[in-house]
């Protein structure tokens, strides 16, 4: 079971009165302090001297890794130790694998797509973790992409990893959270092993995505599929992508000008956060109008356009001073900045501020930029 503060302390000297109650040996200030931090594993358990043996065996088994970590070339399944990503965060991507079988005619192309198959989002590039190859003669290739791990299903099946076969959506949902509940909730050493979820070929795609999106949030480390298509695995990168991230630490990209569509003197500036939805949001839009356009990105800490605003790390301080960091008053002649529709309160400060630009309050949503500029221009 998970120790609280609480469950800690009352082994404690200081919960029981005794001799060396508060006595501070450990760095503490008192045998609550240490109870709180050793829960939230900021301090060993070894610190305090005065501690039963009973607690010990407690705390050894606590800090236990609740689930095994499986390595495959480096690539690592399972190792995870929350139920909830708030909690903490999640910590090795649920693995997205493709069986290849080599002996159907068509399994070179299969391969070949699987190898050019790539995706790029929020600074991130993304391709098919695993190839299992099913069948493989000593003669037939592998290793084709040295961003993939390619691994025989002979070798695959003698991986300590549980495999839980995708015939029956519920029975399947509450194979997986009792198994992960079991691992991190009770530290049952009979549910440590990682688990994948196979999927068998079906020509029903949308079910296919929507069942496999739950599997990772709940709680597969890995996903084994028959099929591989790409509009599948692209679903289903973008998801885990959101899922494990850092839940304390805000996606952001790197703030400076970015150009879309070849632009000159005279294109179009936009501005917006260094928030990265709300960047890759705009972006997208900028490079599907094929106008030339510039994007002034504000050092922001990673946070949207209205908590920005809020925490004042979007002010009009802010952004005169990062048009002069990238030099932007000699680099175009263009002299009319579109800023977000949410900061419409913020045109006559800037104005103040960049005497030199007209501001031009854009829209509230990155979708209708596009029918803005046409009314714009």
């Amino acid at each position: 079971m998970k120790l609280s503060g609480l469950d800690i302390f009352k082994y404690l000297p200081g919960a029981k009165k005794s001799l060396h109650t508060n006595c501070k040996e450990c760095g503490c200030p008192t045998c609550m302090a240490f109870a709180i931090k050793l829960a939230q594993k900021q301090i060993t358990y070894d610190r305090c001297k005065y501690m039963s043996e009973e607690l010990k065996t407690l705390c050894k088994k606590n800090i236990k890794s609740p689930q095994k970590i499986v390595k495959i070339d480096g690539l690592k399944i399972g190792g995870e130790n929350v139920l909830y990503r708030h909690e903490k965060k999640f910590i090795n991507k649920t693995v997205l694998a493709v069986i290849v079988n080599c002996k159907t005619p068509d399994y070179k192309e299969k391969l070949k797509r699987i190898e050019n198959f790539e995706i790029n989002r929020v600074n991130e590039k993304m391709k098919i973790d695993l190839v299992i190859l099913r069948n493989k003669e000593k003669h037939q290739p592998e290793n084709l992409c040295d961003e993939t791990v390619y691994i025989e299903e002979k070798d695959f099946l003698k991986l300590s990893i549980k495999k839980i076969e995708d015939t029956n959506f519920k029975k399947t949902v509450e194979k997986l959270v009792k198994t992960r509940t079991k691992a991190i909730i009770d530290h049952n050493e009979k549910y440590c092993d990682p688990v994948y979820v196979y999927l068998k070929s079906t020509t029903n795609k949308y079910n296919l995505c929507a069942r496999a999106s739950y599997y990772l949030c709940k709680y597969a480390n890995m996903l084994v599929f028959e099929d591989f298509d790409e509009n599948l695995f692209t679903t289903l990168m973008i998801l885990r992508q959101n899922i494990y991230t850092d839940p304390q630490k805000p996606l952001q990209v790197e703030p400076k000008i970015y150009e879309f569509n070849n632009p000159d003197e005279n294109s179009l500036i936009f501005i917006t956060t260094n928030f990265a939805l709300t960047f890759f949001a705009v972006a997208n839009e900028l490079e599907n109008l094929k106008i030339p356009s510039y994007l002034v990105v504000i050092p922001a800490c990673g946070m949207s356009v209205l908590t920005a605003f809020s925490a004042e790390k979007f002010t009009a301080k802010t952004v005169v001073k990062t048009l002069k960091k990238f030099d932007l008053l000699n680099k175009v002649k263009t002299r009319k900045i579109i800023i977000p529709g949410l900061l419409a309160h913020m045109k006559d400060d800037l104005e103040k501020s960049l005497p030199e630009f007209e501001i031009i309050v854009g829209t509230v949503e990155a979708y209708s930029i596009g029918e803005f500029v046409k009314k714009l221009i």
